[in-house]
């Protein structure tokens, strides 16, 4: 290693200590999906970036999504995805795909690269210990002049109506790393299909997390020029929506981080998951990478 390479690296690691310090002891909920779950080498190294969390002594608790492995497997046995305003609709056989992926391929495949990383993990759904309880979402079509709002029937995709958080917790009082599929289960037993951008969002809260970082597969809030926005506040958020900048499949996204904010979250940020070891350069350097929203 040349001196220059050595007074690079030292920079590096004397750059993270403080945010080291900040971060110890304390939560972080990390939504982990896009094109990170789906590259070989992202996976890997977004595996060991956990670790190196946990080893720090912060806490890193995964809420994963999986939409393009449920869409791979419904193609196929041959049957059609249908989505209504980004949601899939969900029906008893798409329930039971949504469950074999989520709950056990892509769970166990996270859970798998994180222990091989040297670190321990454990698969969870929302069904375990009760953790994420359930209503069957109600969502309604705008009203327009000629028609009123009607009651648009998604199947069995979910809302959160309440988490409990004693089992993650538990894992987390004993040097576990939570990873956890987003389905619930409702008070009579049935399965629900849950946004797992949501489901990081209440889980935060119910934590009482530092941050909330949700992977996506774009830098994140970008303005009408393309450049990239950050630092913004619940008034700024207001105002992009407004003039259009916040639109499409960045909305829910934009109001989870909002809604875990007014919860009490410090921070939250959207990230772009296809940049490597994105979580730590959003995390332990000065300039971070992505759109940060404050308080």
């Amino acid at each position: 290693m040349s001196v220059q390479d050595a007074n690079q690296t030292a920079h590096i690691l004397t750059e993270a200590l403080p945010y080291i310090q900040r971060y110890a002891g304390k939560t972080v909920v990390i939504k982990y999906g896009g094109n990170a779950m789906t590259d070989e080498n992202l996976k890997k190294s977004f595996a060991r970036d956990i670790v190196l969390l946990k080893q720090v002594g912060i806490n890193p608790v995964i809420v994963h999504g999986g939409g393009p492995q449920i869409g791979k497997l419904l193609d196929q046995i041959g049957k059609e995805s249908k989505f209504i305003e980004g949601m899939r609709v969900t029906d008893g056989e798409t329930m039971d795909v949504v469950q074999m992926v989520l709950g056990g391929l892509v769970n166990k495949q996270i859970v798998s690269n994180i222990n091989q990383a040297g670190g321990r993990a454990v698969g969870l759904t929302g069904k375990d210990g009760n953790l994420i309880l359930a209503k069957k979402l109600e969502m309604k079509s705008k009203a327009t002049e000629s028609q009123p709002s009607e009651i648009i029937d998604l199947g069995l995709v979910g809302s959160v109506e309440k988490i409990n958080p004693d089992i993650v917790t538990l894992l987390d009082n004993e040097k576990f790393i939570a990873v956890i599929a987003p389905i619930g289960v409702g008070e009579d037993g049935v399965s629900y299909n849950i946004n797992a951008d949501i489901v990081a969002g209440e889980m935060a809260a119910v934590l009482n997390a530092e941050r909330l970082l949700l992977l996506t597969n774009t830098p994140g809030v970008l303005d009408k020029q393309g450049e990239l926005l950050t630092g913004l506040n619940k008034n700024d958020v207001a105002r992009l929506t407004e003039d259009g900048t916040i639109s499409g499949g960045m909305l829910p996204k934009i109001q989870c981080a909002l809604d875990a904010i007014e919860a009490g979250v410090e921070s939250a940020s959207i990230i772009d998951g296809r940049v490597p070891h994105a979580v730590l350069l959003e995390l332990l350097t000065d300039e971070g990478k992505g759109t940060l929203i404050n308080r």
